[in-house]
């Protein structure tokens, strides 16, 4: 069988397997997976070297990582997740247990994504398991981002590196916005206003000059830090640089909604609302995006669940915060998305796809690296979205 008829018979079957759960309330579907999810995490930590945590699973071996890794915070705050749907006291240790792996990065400066990093172990640590002395942890790693932002370029710095060609002075990729949520959790603990300060003039840099015309994103904008003029704008992960790679997209959903909750100004619910609508109407009749809306292959090419969980999380924040038709609209968005990840083409049978929760994710096709793979993010935010949309999740 060649590809493109693989390909066409795997949608025919994703597509009927979405057609035959619609039926099924989200309770039901969160119960489901749950269940699933419980008995995967359970053998996922089983199977783990000491120290190490999951990357992905791949040719039949799951792949880990040290807490360097910049999704080494996903594993734990999945298992925060868990742990709150549950109340089990087995899953709070085992969150404990890897939450205390990635503590080394709270205190480097090396990486913008401390935020995934620390935020979404530690930080749910203190949020759903009482954790109260992990708030210096939290601190400790909000002024680590701090020190990435730039005045003259209104921004924290991403990549450390001058990128492929080595030319890049002070990129800044879309997924930053996500790091933002760090700051401002800091800041309303700790009144510091200097991280808020910095995460409104990031947020409202990334907005100017990040989006197009028809609020589709490029992922990495490169300043001058001398005087912060743009030198360039790129998709590095994505099919060509004019392209809306799906993730990208998926994390300027969720930042500016994220911004909107922290904060109440509407601006930033205008942009997640417009960055919506432009989803919303790209999207396939499943509601998971291929790995880039201009792929020209569309639809004998990937799709990427981990894009697909991203934005029904936030589709499912959004939902609530939004009024009138739009919060519906984004909350009858999310509702399709985690009941196409809930059938069988994307949930994983218990046993297999190396102890993850979804199969089908993308990491960076033109970097050949993570293709078609379980990855701990798209597991962590589809986590996140059924926790949200059965309204056990603020």
């Amino acid at each position: 069988m060649n590809r493109a008829i693989a390909t066409t018979v795997a949608l025919a079957v994703s597509l009927a397997a979405f057609t035959g759960c619609c039926g099924e309330s989200v309770d039901k579907l969160a119960d489901r997976v749950f269940d699933t999810a419980i008995s995967q995490y359970k053998e996922m930590d089983a199977s783990l070297s000491e120290g190490m945590l999951p990357r992905t699973f791949e040719n039949g071996k799951l792949v880990e990582s040290g807490s360097g890794w910049w999704c080494s915070g996903f594993y734990p705050g999945t298992l925060w997740y868990i742990y709150h749907y549950t109340q089990d006291p087995a899953f709070a240790a085992m969150a404990e247990s890897n939450t205390a792996k990635v503590l080394p990065e709270a205190y480097k400066s090396v990486t913008h994504d401390i935020g995934f990093m620390i935020n979404c172990s530690f930080g749910n640590g203190l949020r759903l398991g009482g954790h109260d002395e992990y708030a210096p942890v939290l601190e400790a790693a909000a002024g680590n981002l701090a020190k990435r932002y730039l005045p003259t370029t209104h921004t924290t710095r991403s990549w450390n590196g001058g990128g492929p060609d080595g030319t890049w002075l002070f990129p800044v990729i879309v997924d930053n916005m996500m790091n933002l949520e760090l700051l401002m959790e800091v800041w309303k603990r700790t009144g510091t206003d200097s991280l808020k300060t910095i995460a409104l003039d990031h947020a409202n840099t990334t907005m100017a000059n990040q989006y197009r015309d028809d609020f589709t994103a490029w992922h990495v904008v490169d300043y001058d830090p001398s005087d912060g003029h743009v030198r360039s704008k790129v998709t590095h992960q994505g099919f060509s640089d004019d392209s809306a790679w799906a993730r990208g997209q998926a994390w300027g959903l969720y930042g500016y909604t994220m911004m909107y909750k922290e904060t109440g100004d509407k601006t930033y619910l205008d942009q997640a609302l417009k960055i919506g609508n432009m989803l919303i109407s790209r999207l396939p009749e499943d509601g998971i995006p291929y790995w880039d809306f201009n792929d020209p292959a569309i639809p004998s090419t990937l799709k990427d669940a981990s894009a697909g969980a991203i934005m029904a999380s936030a589709f499912a924040d959004l939902g609530r915060l939004a009024p009138g038709a739009d919060g519906k609209r984004c909350l009858k968005m999310a509702k399709k998305q985690v009941r196409t990840l809930g059938s069988p083409r994307y949930l994983a049978e218990k046993g297999e796809n190396g102890h993850f929760i979804l199969k089908h994710s993308v990491g960076s096709l033109p970097g050949k690296s993570e293709i078609d793979v379980p990855l701990t993010y798209a597991d962590y935010y589809f986590i996140e979205a059924l926790l949200r949309l059965t309204g056990r999740l603020d």
